[in-house]
């Protein structure tokens, strides 16, 4: 992985357009030699979030339809189609089947279909993705379009079973993990249940906090030392290992 040496940590899910200032956010991120990826949500989002990251080291952006707005940008989907030329990663997508989304459930089937079939054709791509109470879902639509072969699935802050995460790591899936997630007994069973080589650390900022205010890419150390907590490795082994699998991912 020759593109971000000296990593300091790995934020592989955060939101950086949303925070006041997008490029003083990226530029922290990249002071914090953070490798981040800076998930969008609508495809009308994608142009200046590429052109802050064409040239930073640290930090990349995917280019995404997030489920849960697909009720209203379904229509920009062609748009997203269209950009996929222009980036490696893709994200955030997938499915929300909560009860604030439910109704647009098949929209949104519809579009993560397109999604993981352009994906596909094109090769190469890495996805994070988003599985609400909809995990068999997405990985049943993972496994009937998106061949291993043909691109590789990150599943952000993954909330399904332990079965869920034997098969989602069967079809080669990683996890990217958030330090509320280590915060409950369920989710500190499932981390704890995870092949070590899939285990990646996020964010999801700025929708978590850390001290009262929204997390950032420097603050996935955090999560990092949270999950070592969980496997009982030591902080410095747990990065290297998180590293080690971001490197696996990327080559």
């Amino acid at each position: 992985m020759s593109e971000a040496p000296s990593i300091g940590g790995v934020d592989f899910h955060c939101h950086l357009d949303l925070y006041p200032d997008h490029a003083a956010a990226i530029a922290r991120a990249e002071a914090a030699r953070i490798y981040t990826l800076t998930v969008t949500t609508t495809p009308k989002a994608w142009p200046r979030n590429h052109e802050l990251t064409r040239h930073t080291r640290y930090v990349r952006a995917a280019l995404g339809l997030h489920p849960q707005l697909v009720a209203e940008r379904a229509a920009e989907l062609p748009l997203w189609e269209r950009h996929l030329t222009e980036t490696r990663y893709v994200g955030e997508v997938g499915l929300d089947a909560g009860p604030r989304f439910y109704k647009s459930l098949e929209a949104q089937r519809h579009v993560f279909e397109r999604v993981l079939e352009r994906c596909a054709e094109a090769g190469g791509k890495i996805l994070t993705v988003h599985s609400v109470r909809s995990v068999l879902a997405v990985l049943d639509m993972i496994e009937a379009h998106l061949p291993r072969e043909r691109g590789s699935v990150v599943l952000h802050w993954f909330t399904g079973s332990k079965s869920d995460a034997r098969r989602a790591a069967a079809l080669g899936c990683y996890f990217s993990i958030n330090a509320e997630m280590t915060r409950t007994d369920r989710g500190r069973e499932l981390i704890g249940s995870l092949p070590r080589d899939r285990i990646l650390t996020e964010t999801d900022g700025p929708f978590t906090q850390q001290d009262g205010r929204p997390t950032e890419p420097h603050d996935a150390p955090l999560a990092a030392i949270a999950v070592a907590d969980v496997l009982g490795l030591s902080a410095d082994a747990t990065t290297k290992l998180i590293v080690s699998n971001l490197r696996a991912l990327l080559d």
